[in-house]
């Protein structure tokens, strides 16, 4: 199990850093958590892609919008980071977007157990490529997932770093000094606690030196500092949410806000909207239009791609929520040439 990885890591290394443990809870080949649960119905937690396929389809439209304003170069990549199973994949190509002839999709994911389940039309791979383009990076809840360290505010104290030790073979937190983080750009006036997200940044930096011209596009939850406070840390398991990242690890997901403001100290987004825009930009009401119009058609004899069509005013509702998927932060930022930067909407 993870927790005796993880023991075994305190003693050999003395407490860990909160993302060394996040990297053994979640990313360990056979005791992390993504070697046996993820996104999904039967699994821990559900994403846009499994709410059903209307979320391919938008993203289908959105990823032609790029092509469009790339001059609909012959090859086209589209890159998928963390992927899970493959289902966004899947959706995307059942959509038939107009550039699929010229698309060359990479899913991306770290684990295994979860690439096995990429559909055989896709290339996968563990990492993300060394150059990508033209074309479209593309993350949902991925960021959010990153190992991050962990900062702590106590008015008598100042900061400190939370690590992960034990006692008596339990794991527990221990506040050690700060030594090379950087510290928040404002001092709190009460206890408040901080994501210290350096794999997120770097992620994007090297994402972006990849990306030739084309667009990287990131959909999750997040928060801009200082509206953390000491429940933005959450776990998943059987689609139960949790607070403590210490209990049971392995078995449960460990997520957080991402924080906006690190990510645009990299560099600033392009455009910044919640996910109930995006999807409308890229045509999610025309889609929903066109079930009810097909399942009218043939309600008197429904097939499976009318009781598919019917299901896309559900699976609307459920993306467009302010209160839950609809009100996500869609980040998008425009790589290349000054021409492909002046391609970027405000």
């Amino acid at each position: 199990p993870a927790s005796e990885l993880i023991l075994d890591a305190i003693a050999n290394e003395g407490p860990l850093r909160f993302s060394r443990y996040m990297d053994l809870a979640l990313y360990h080949p056979v005791a992390g958590f993504y070697a046996n649960g993820g996104a999904g119905r039967r699994k821990d937690f559900i994403t846009s892609p499994e709410v059903g396929p209307l979320f391919g389809a938008v993203i289908a439209n959105a990823l032609d919008a790029t092509w469009d304003e790339l001059g609909q170069p012959e090859r086209f990549a589209v890159v998928e980071a963390g992927a899970g199973p493959g289902t966004l994949a899947r959706a995307i190509q059942r959509a038939r977007p107009r550039c699929i002839d010229a698309m060359d999709y990479l899913a991306v994911e770290q684990s295994a157990v979860q690439r096995e389940r990429h559909p055989s039309t896709v290339n996968s791979s563990d990492a993300m490529p060394d150059q990508i383009g033209p074309g479209v990076v593309f993350a949902n809840e991925l960021l959010d997932n990153l190992p991050f360290d962990v900062l702590d505010y106590d008015p008598a104290r100042g900061w400190l770093e939370v690590r992960v030790g034990q006692s008596d073979g339990l794991l527990t937190e221990v506040l050690e000094p700060v030594l090379d983080h950087d510290l928040p750009p404002a001092t709190p006036t009460q206890p408040v606690r901080v994501p210290v997200q350096r794999d997120a940044a770097t992620w994007l930096v090297t994402t972006l030196g990849a990306l030739t011209s084309g667009r990287v596009i990131l959909v999750d939850y997040g928060v801009a500092y200082p509206a953390y406070d000491r429940q933005w840390l959450r776990t998943y398991a059987e689609h139960d949410r949790g607070h403590d990242p210490l209990m049971q690890p392995g078995s449960r997901d460990i997520t957080a806000d991402i924080d906006i403001d690190a990510l645009a100290a990299v560099r600033m987004p392009d455009t910044v909207r919640t996910q109930a825009e995006f999807l409308a930009r890229h045509g999610i009401e025309q889609l929903v239009a066109e079930g009810n119009e097909y399942w009218e058609a043939h309600a008197a004899r429904p097939d499976v791609a009318a009781m598919a069509m019917r299901s896309r005013s559900v699976e609307a509702q459920a993306l467009l929520d302010p209160t839950g998927l609809g009100g996500f932060v869609v980040l998008e930022w425009v790589a290349g040439s000054s021409l492909a930067r002046g391609l970027a909407d405000g």
